[in-house]
């Protein structure tokens, strides 16, 4: 039998050097700026992504006549009642309605349904956040401040041109 003292000692591996590489890498090495030159010169022949311009239809005529009479309501500034011009934009607004929607009988809805109606038709608008447009037509002294109205007009503005 053998001992622990006959056998050799352990040889170590040959040390593996990175450079000079392989043959086959001088190859691959010498093809590199070859095929990025190909690919440089073959992104003529690919599509070109360019920046998609999101463009509005064309208005029809009667939305461009419904923004016209929305522009010339007088807005409630300065604290004045608003009442009035909030009735004057629901009966625009279901003048509209009843013209592209005949058959939903938008006309009947009112309160909630009404503004989810609307939503529903143009959820950009976000008209179911102004409950004011229902509700402030029924109170004798709804006032709201410039802010209000301003943001009120523009979500009936989204809508009326937006709506499908």
């Amino acid at each position: 039998m053998s001992s622990l003292a006959d056998l050799q000692p352990l040889i170590p591996p040959p040390a593996i050097s990175l450079w000079p590489p392989a043959p086959g890498w001088w190859v691959l090495l010498a093809l590199l700026p070859v095929l990025a030159w190909g690919l440089w010169r073959l992104r003529r022949f690919l599509p070109r992504r360019q920046a998609q311009q999101v463009q509005e239809q064309p208005l029809d005529p009667v939305r461009q006549e419904a923004l016209a009479e929305l522009a010339r309501l007088p807005k409630p500034y300065d604290k004045a009642p608003a009442g009035a011009w909030l009735q004057q934009i629901n009966a625009l607004l279901k003048r509209l309605c009843r013209n592209h929607y005949p058959n939903a009988h938008s006309h009947t809805l009112n309160g909630r349904q009404w503004l989810a109606f609307l939503d529903n038709r143009c959820p950009a608008a976000g008209l179911t956040r102004w409950m004011v447009l229902v509700e402030g037509a029924y109170k004798p002294e709804c006032k709201l401040d410039d802010k209000a109205i301003a943001g009120l007009n523009h979500s009936v503005e989204t809508w009326i041109r937006k709506h499908v």
